[in-house]
């Protein structure tokens, strides 16, 4: 069986992308994630993000999406702007464009520049039932202690529509810290469905540097939901101001995000084609 594909990337969070708005959905798409996400044995990604009909109507296209290790995501910053990207280049020629999710509803997208959308992400929470978060309250849940890898950490626990847990360090983690923190963190029990973790260091008033570890994928480039998280857990604890654009900078690129009044997330940045190909699975 041949199976077109496209990769896409947003500062460096990278997807496989398949289009069924005329074909039905793949058999085991789970297991289809963790085949193609391979690193140097298959085409490599993040993980799987198909591009399906339209729930309602007056949307454009309905975004499904697959951590590298199969499990399904409940969103994608980095991927919704890319499946505007993708719809934009192949015939839905809007500035415009609304994307459906299975889990956290509708999305819409403003095509700001040549590869530049703005992601409308709704509002985030710092509830313990809407992460969701066990043993550590009912919320707001910023700067709360809580102990894994052999040491003590101050986290705030942000939803997007997935679950973040934000660690504010003057020093970002070296590679191997990366990897031990963020499974640690990812699979401590205060988080019964696991949670993509941030560690985030100010640069300056509203500049922040982020580096990613993603429930489902590990290591990542960069994350559109993560950046979000990160930011909005400094505007709660005052170290980043409402309204105004903050640069977020991740080993992958740069995004910018805006907190407003209502709590409701902005998210700018690039979403661009890779490359295009068959594959014979």
């Amino acid at each position: 069986m041949k199976l077109q594909f496209t990769k896409m990337q947003g500062a460096g969070n990278d997807y496989i992308y398949l289009d069924c708005r005329q074909n039905d959905l793949p058999d085991h798409p789970e297991e289809l994630a963790r085949q193609l996400s391979r690193r140097h044995f298959s085409i490599g990604a993040d993980g799987l993000i198909l591009i399906a009909p339209p729930l309602l109507a007056d949307v454009d296209a309905t975004m499904v999406m697959y951590n590298a290790d199969g499990s399904e995501g409940n969103m994608c910053g980095n991927g919704v702007r890319c499946v505007a990207e993708y719809l934009y280049n192949h015939g839905v020629r809007k500035d415009r464009i609304e994307v459906d999710t299975r889990r956290v509803g509708r999305k819409t997208l403003y095509r700001v520049a040549p590869h530049q959308w703005r992601a409308g992400m709704g509002r985030f929470s710092t509830r313990a039932a809407d992460l969701p978060v066990e043993g550590l309250g009912a919320g707001p849940l910023l700067d709360v202690p809580l102990v894994a890898a052999g040491q003590s950490w101050r986290v705030s626990c942000i939803s997007i529509g997935n679950p973040h847990c934000v660690v504010r360090r003057d020093s970002l983690p070296t590679p191997a810290q990366l990897a031990e923190w963020g499974s640690a963190l990812e699979k401590h029990p205060a988080f019964p469905q696991g949670v993509n973790v941030e560690f985030v260091r100010q640069d300056g008033p509203t500049a922040w540097t982020v580096m990613v570890w993603e429930r489902g994928s590990g290591a990542t480039l960069a994350c559109g939901t993560g950046a979000c998280a990160a930011v909005a857990a400094q505007v709660l604890q005052g170290y980043c101001p409402r309204q105004n654009p903050v640069t977020v900078t991740l080993p992958g690129g740069t995004l910018t995000v805006q907190i407003l009044q209502d709590d409701t997330v902005l998210l700018t940045g690039p979403a661009e084609t890779v490359y295009e190909g068959v594959l014979e699975i």
